[in-house]
């Protein structure tokens, strides 16, 4: 059951690092996967001048986005194969300005149910400060899933 566990593990893997680069907020935010495991995930990124706002820091609707998006990969890991899952509800709190260098941010999954997935994701600077929290619930629902191709 272990070993069958991990290697569904790594076909995800797989399949999430081809993904990751061809399309969708992954790309387009230039995140780079560095860790998976069942309930959790590591993404970083480097800080780019389209991540700021005018005041020279990232936009918090960046942060915002990376949070939502590293929060449902770390969901996808514990839901069972061909289910859906969509943001239904998001608080985060911004803790410190973020004025460049990398970001580092990792997803947990707090609890699955059969219908709702609940996670957080914390987001920190290249100095180990944490710059943002957030709490983020997912619905989910049998449909289809980030499945190995």
């Amino acid at each position: 059951m272990k070993s069958e566990l991990l290697n569904d593990l790594k076909k995800y893997e797989e399949a999430l690092r081809r993904r990751t680069n061809e399309a969708g907020a992954t790309s387009l935010l230039g995140l780079h996967l560095e860790s998976l495991e069942k309930g959790r995930v590591v993404f970083t990124m480097k800080i780019k001048p389209r991540h700021k706002q005018i005041h020279g820091v990232v936009h918090g609707g960046v942060l915002a986005t990376v949070a939502d998006t590293v929060a449902a990969i770390a969901a996808y890991t514990t839901v069972p194969k061909g289910t859906d899952i969509a943001t239904v509800e998001m608080k985060i709190n911004f803790l410190e300005p973020v004025p460049g260098g990398q970001i580092r941010a990792e997803g947990r999954v707090l609890r699955t149910g059969r219908n709702f997935v609940v996670t957080e994701c914390e987001i920190y600077k290249e100095d180990g400060k944490m710059a943002a929290k957030a709490l983020l619930t997912f619905g989910a629902a049998r449909g289809h899933s980030i499945a190995p191709r």
